[in-house]
This record gives structure tokens, C-alpha cells and sequence, in this order.
């Protein structure tokens, strides 16, 4: 049986997923459409308008059983109630990389990352050897390239 641990996120990825599952939803009633239109046609066997249907609406569920167990199991945080002088989820870590080069990560769910914008998940290897961290503590992490080494320049909650 699946575990219903939380899946903790921002306030804005709880929007976003609430208004992913909105649009799916409005989408059912049109997929429903498609396929009694395609049915219409006669023969299913050989009908690839029902088929798409039938696929697509196999997809729409799949994705609105996701996103309605990721909602339900939301635990909403919000970075700037938080302080402390470790790095946990939601905070906003400046590090320096092996050049003194300062880069800035917020820690974030696993739905709203996006490295390009310096958002990485909770569960990525260099916010999991972030977490627990404080200011001027050494960060290594493995990745694929090799070991990379970090300096905890600043923790901010924001």
C-alpha cells in the first residue's frame, strides 16, 4: 500500500497544481464528446479518432488521480514564516562553488523545481546534502560530472 506522507511545497505550486487539475476536469466533458462522436462512425476497430480519444482520456485520469493525490496530500509551507539558522525546505541558500563564485538555490517540492530559475527539489542530491547546513559549513555533493564543493555563504527565508 502507497504511504500518504505529506508532499510539502509553496503556496504558489499548490496553486498551480489546483489549477492543472481545473483544466483537466474541464476537459473531461470534451474528451466524453469526442468519443461518442468517433463511436458514431461505426467500426471501433479500425476508428483512430477513438482510439486517440479513448488514449487521451486514459491520460486525463491517470494525470487528475495524480495531481488529486499530490492536492490531498499537500502541506503547504510558506518560507517566509520560517527562520533559523539551518537550512531546511524553503530556504533561500547563496553558496559559493570551488571558484568563490556565489549561486543561489530555494529549496523547494518536487513540483515547482526548476534549476534554470534556482528553484531545486527537496529530494535532489545538492539539497540533500544542503539540508541541515548552516552558515560556512562545507557542501559536497556527487553528481554525474564528479564531486562538486560548496561553501554555505547565506541562509535566507524569503
Amino acid at each position: 500500500m502507497a504511504t500518504m506522507e505529506k508532499v510539502p511545497m509553496l503556496a504558489e505550486g499548490y496553486e498551480r497544481l489546483t489549477a492543472d487539475l481545473k483544466a483537466l476536469r474541464e476537459e473531461r466533458p470534451r474528451i466524453v464528446d469526442a468519443i461518442e462522436e468517433a463511436r458514431a462512425h461505426g467500426d471501433l476497430s479500425e476508428n483512430a479518432e477513438y482510439h486517440a480519444a479513448k488514449e487521451r482520456q486514459g491520460q486525463v485520469e491517470a494525470q487528475i488521480g495524480d495531481l488529486e493525490g499530490k492536492i490531498s496530500r499537500a502541506q503547504i509551507i510558506d518560507p517566509k514564516t520560517l527562520s533559523g539558522d539551518k537550512i531546511i525546505f524553503g530556504a533561500t541558500v547563496t553558496l559559493l562553488d570551488e571558484d568563490d563564485k556565489p549561486v543561489k538555490y530555494q529549496i523547494v517540492g518536487e513540483t515547482e523545481a526548476d534549476a534554470s530559475k534556482g528553484r531545486i527539489s527537496y529530494s535532489s542530491p545538492l539539497a540533500r546534502a544542503m539540508i541541515g547546513k548552516q552558515v560556512d559549513d562545507e557542501i559536497e555533493v556527487t553528481v554525474p560530472s564528479g564531486d562538486k564543493f560548496y561553501l554555505v555563504e547565506k541562509i535566507e527565508f524569503i
